[in-house]
């Protein structure tokens, strides 16, 4: 027998609870036995260090200088904020209501940078635009050629050059002697569009 879903049933949100820790598991009890083992050893170690280079110091002493350090360690790690997200990371979908975070990686944003400076970095420059912004054009126009048409101007060169236009052939495989202007520059990618 098949249990029915409502609308309702599939639109509330229930948050879950969050991931038992291995201090849960093994309870208070393992984790203060822990803890007081890891403080004995650095304490032997301590007064070892101490007696070999001459000092005498009260073992209770050390003691609760080790439990202190350990017990500033722990609060300090339990306070310390998130760590921050992976440069690569997905952001997470959708927006807060009635803010936005213009702090945050927008694939849109990285695009446009991708673009944007490499072109004015090349604006006056023919050897960087020849170099740099003219290869990713043609690759744009191959992959644009590649997903439409099933070839790239390198398998297929005639049957590419009448898909692409003469102008845009012309443009891509034959470089010019100044970086276009920025209405040159959208009359090919307006060009490449039509593809």
């Amino acid at each position: 027998m098949t249990e029915r879903t409502g609308l309702d049933d599939l639109l509330t949100f229930e948050e879950e609870p969050p991931p038992r820790t291995g201090q849960e598991r093994g309870g208070r009890g393992r984790a203060v036995l822990r803890a007081l083992a890891v403080a004995a050893a650095i304490t032997v170690v301590v007064l070892a260090v101490l007696r070999a280079v001459g000092l005498q110091v009260s073992i209770w002493i050390v003691v609760a200088g080790v439990l202190a350090v350990l017990a500033v360690r722990r609060v300090t790690a339990a306070l310390a904020p998130p760590p921050p997200p992976r440069a690569g990371g997905r952001a997470p979908a959708g927006e807060e209501p009635g803010s936005w975070n213009w702090g945050a990686r927008d694939a849109l944003r990285t695009a446009i940078n991708g673009w944007e400076r490499p072109l004015d970095w090349s604006s006056g420059n023919q050897k960087r635009f020849t170099e740099r912004i003219l290869p990713r054009l043609g690759e744009l126009a191959d992959e644009r050629l590649r997903q439409r048409h099933g070839l790239t101007r390198e398998s297929d060169p005639a049957r590419a050059r009448t898909l692409l236009g003469e102008p845009l052939w012309t443009f891509l495989n034959t470089p010019s002697r100044r970086p276009p202007s920025p209405r040159d520059l959208a009359a090919i990618v307006a060009e490449l569009e039509k593809i």
